[in-house]
């Protein structure tokens, strides 16, 4: 029969640190993502002139006064640089690879967990066994029993 050593405080205590490098990669990949959306809006455009977008006025009379505001539809969109396009191609395609480290770190947290509460449910179940086993044993039957009479 096998036998197994594994000590439920041992694994809540690893548990507990892998938790806790999990946030800690949790926190690293939302920097992460501030950080380039931040390189993405700084980074600026193709277009000189046109890294932050200036309010538009309609057309103005001969006193220089305005017409009134232009539509938004009629304002020029904020253009796309090519090093933040670059950037957010670069985070398209690796969106998959962080979910799967966090989904990996989530999934192997409660593997293990589940498995130790099964372990433990084990050995309970097995201890109940034991003593029902002792309870239907007749001591008296038993006193003759493999030993040398004297």
């Amino acid at each position: 029969m096998a036998s197994w050593d594994i000590q439920p405080q041992g694994v809540q205590g690893q548990l507990k640190v892998v938790g806790t490098h999990a946030e800690d990669l949790g926190k690293v990949l939302t920097t992460l993502l501030s950080d380039i959306q931040e390189a993405a809006q700084a980074a600026g455009t193709a277009v000189p002139g046109t890294s932050a977008m200036t309010p538009m006025r309609g057309p103005v009379t001969p006193a220089g006064k305005p017409l009134g505001p232009v539509a938004p539809e009629l304002l020029p969109h904020k253009a796309t640089g090519p090093v933040a396009a670059a950037l957010a191609e670069y985070m398209t395609k690796r969106k998959p690879h962080m979910k799967a480290m966090a989904d990996r770190c989530q999934a192997a947290v409660l593997g293990a967990a589940k498995a130790t509460n099964e372990y433990v449910q084990g050995d309970l179940e097995a201890a109940k066994n034991a003593q029902n086993a002792a309870h239907g044993v007749r001591l008296d039957a038993l006193k003759d029993f493999g030993g040398k009479k004297k």
